[in-house]
């Protein structure tokens, strides 16, 4: 298949990956979904796992997931390959109580999650996606189509909002879903009636509200591609690729590959399924126990291991050049970026940029750079948290987008499908 048409075609496929992941939950559902369809199985973590080398794995908690394949010469001290991400977005997750309203329209309560670009928002038909948790101690997912909307003040009524619009994060973000009296109606009947429960058994839930749009890709030579939450599932679909590609003649290599999806890096990854979170460890704990590894054969084992940390970073963006740094900017669909901060807000170092160069190298693919303007300080991502936890080697990377933590973003066609290559050849690494 030609490049660009490999490209398109990844691109169509990580929109097929995002309309079926509008929540953590449903994100690391469907990287178990996809990997068990290509020969991985899946493991629950209050069995016991398989102990003998060889052997592809995936595992979920809660809204994270993490896969693995083990070569069938792995010993106590092979070292891991980690390719980190992570499944949660900026948005709005639902109140309890949610059901609410006023002078005949019915509204749904909602609490801001992360940092979201509260305008982005506006004026897009929405979902509701998560988890119901039922009485009788199952936990199904639950997602609607175009059910909410935020619909913004006509200009008549706010002449001056072309001057800078700022909204109110309690009063002005609670979208509408339907007309009716907030007494008798109720917006988990609407969660319940798309996962075919009866809303009486609901006990507990966690939902969040999604862009419904399809992604798209456009513009000139089909070079953009927009989407919602492509922050980050554009790396955990390139990871899912990457892994099943890698390993689709059975696990290979002489390293053991690892993706790790993790929930709530938008709130600093604090969680029992986050960065900063047992969970990683957990997990690799058993595979290295599985192999006959001590404390001591584990930390050899670490000590020769790599994780490379993918999560969207900033391309230059024509209208506010100024915001970047005025010589290293790197451009929308001219490859992954290397992303460095003297700070340590992301982990890389000379020794991960020379290794995150030679597995570009070895894909075939372009890489750029990306450090911030001293001006403009950067967030940070889960690459220091894991390298802080585990003591492994740690490179942060990701394709620049523009309209990060936007309700839509705008990614690089060509560069969702490099990152892919590049995880693939990290995989396979030797």
């Amino acid at each position: 298949m030609p490049e660009t048409s490999a490209a398109r075609a990844h691109a169509e496929d990580l929109a097929d990956f995002v309309a079926a992941s509008p929540s953590s939950y449903h994100a690391a559902e469907e990287v178990a979904r996809r990997l068990e369809d290509v020969g991985f199985q899946r493991l629950d973590e209050t069995e016991a796992w398989p102990t003998q080398a060889g052997g592809r794995f995936v595992v979920v908690r809660d809204g994270a997931a993490i896969a693995w394949t083990v070569p069938a010469g792995a010993s106590a001290t092979t070292a891991a390959h980690i390719l980190g991400a992570h499944t949660d977005s900026p948005g709005f997750k639902l109140k309890p109580r949610p059901t609410t309203g006023a002078k005949g329209w019915l509204q749904a309560g909602v609490e801001v999650y992360g940092g979201p670009l509260l305008n982005s928002w506006l004026d897009r038909e929405l979902r509701l996606a998560g988890r119901l948790a039922l009485a009788d101690g199952r936990i199904v997912l639950a997602a609607t189509g175009p059910l909410l909307r935020l619909p913004q003040l006509a200009i008549h009524l706010d002449r001056g909002a072309n001057n800078g619009l700022a909204l109110d994060k309690q009063v002005e973000t609670q979208p509408v879903w339907g007309l009716g009296d907030p007494v008798e109606e109720d917006l988990l009947a609407e969660l319940a009636a798309s996962a075919g429960v009866d809303p009486a058994d609901i006990r507990g839930f966690d939902a969040v509200v999604a862009d419904s749009a399809r992604g798209a890709v456009f513009g000139k030579d089909d070079a953009f591609f927009a989407s919602g939450r492509l922050d980050d599932l554009a790396s955990v679909h390139a990871g899912v690729v990457a892994l099943a590609e890698a390993s689709a003649d059975g696990p290979a290599g002489d390293r053991i590959a690892v993706l790790a999806a993790f929930d709530h890096e938008e709130l600093g990854s604090a969680s029992r399924s986050g960065a900063a979170g047992p969970f990683l460890e957990d997990v690799l704990e058993r595979i290295y126990a599985g192999l006959g590894a001590d404390a001591v054969d584990t930390l050899r084992a670490y000590a020769g291991s790599w994780c490379l940390s993918s999560d969207v970073g900033h391309s230059v963006h024509p209208n506010y050049v100024g915001k970047h740094d005025p010589v290293v900017q790197p451009l929308l669909g001219s490859g992954p970026t290397l992303k460095i901060n003297a700070n340590q807000r992301y982990a890389t170092d000379a020794v991960g940029a020379a290794a995150w160069n030679a597995w570009c190298e070895a894909a075939g693919v372009a890489s750029q750079e990306f450090v911030s303007n001293n001006a403009v300080p950067c967030g940070s991502t889960i690459g220091p948290i894991t390298a802080t936890r585990l003591g492994i080697r740690t490179v942060d990377v990701g394709i620049p987008i523009l309209s990060m933590h936007s309700a839509r973003e705008l990614a690089g066609v060509s560069d969702l499908h490099d990152l892919s290559r590049v995880a693939a050849a990290f995989f396979t690494a030797r």
